[in-house]
């Protein structure tokens, strides 16, 4: 891949939600290559503190159903929406795959840095998902502090957020950024 190709690819990546998606699968060769691309993730240490958790299948229903529970317990009764609770619902029946974004705290960095690698690692996906033609987003809903009574999670591991993915239905939007400079400084004396 040339460098003008890479730099496109960045670019293009965007955040695409279960409502741009098709019903057609994500095969397990295509999610091998997601999950491997995050494994190549830039770390310190070597710690590899990543670590995720594949929902799919009839699974997507019972993890709908825990997503609303939540929703319904932290939610005050004069807050909650008809509308919220069938959103958090259709993300998760309208993804192929829905994974748990963990990290698992070595205890011999600062976490600043495992929390780092954890995101470099979901941002090598992203952009696996984006030359694949999947759609996909991280979302960190206040459910995450409660995932381990979804399923059990490593001793020093917590959920920082749900990557939701599906085949992508249509184009991607055109994305922008201010420009650089004023973002960035030089010291050349």
């Amino acid at each position: 891949m040339e460098a003008r190709e890479l730099f496109e690819l960045i670019k293009s990546r965007r955040s695409v939600t279960p409502g741009q998606y098709t019903d057609e699968p994500i095969t397990q060769e295509e999610l091998n290559l997601i999950l491997e691309s995050a494994n190549w993730a830039p770390n310190h240490k070597r710690t590899e503190p990543w670590r995720f958790t594949v929902i799919e299948g009839a699974a997507r229903e019972r993890f709908a159903q825990f997503m609303e529970k939540i929703y319904l317990e932290n939610t005050p009764a004069e807050a909650q929406s008809e509308r919220k609770r069938q959103v958090i619902i259709e993300k998760c029946i309208k993804s192929d795959k829905i994974l748990l974004i963990g990290m698992k705290k070595s205890l011999l960095l600062p976490e600043w840095e495992e929390l780092a690698a954890t995101a470099m690692a979901v941002q090598n996906m992203w952009l696996m998902c984006t030359s694949l033609g999947i759609g996909s987003y991280w979302s960190s809903p206040s459910a995450i502090h409660r995932m381990q009574e979804f399923t059990a999670m490593e001793e020093n591991e917590v959920c920082l957020g749900i990557f939701y993915m599906g085949k992508l239905k249509g184009n991607l939007l055109e994305g922008s950024r201010k420009p650089m400079e004023p973002k960035v400084k030089f010291i050349k004396d």
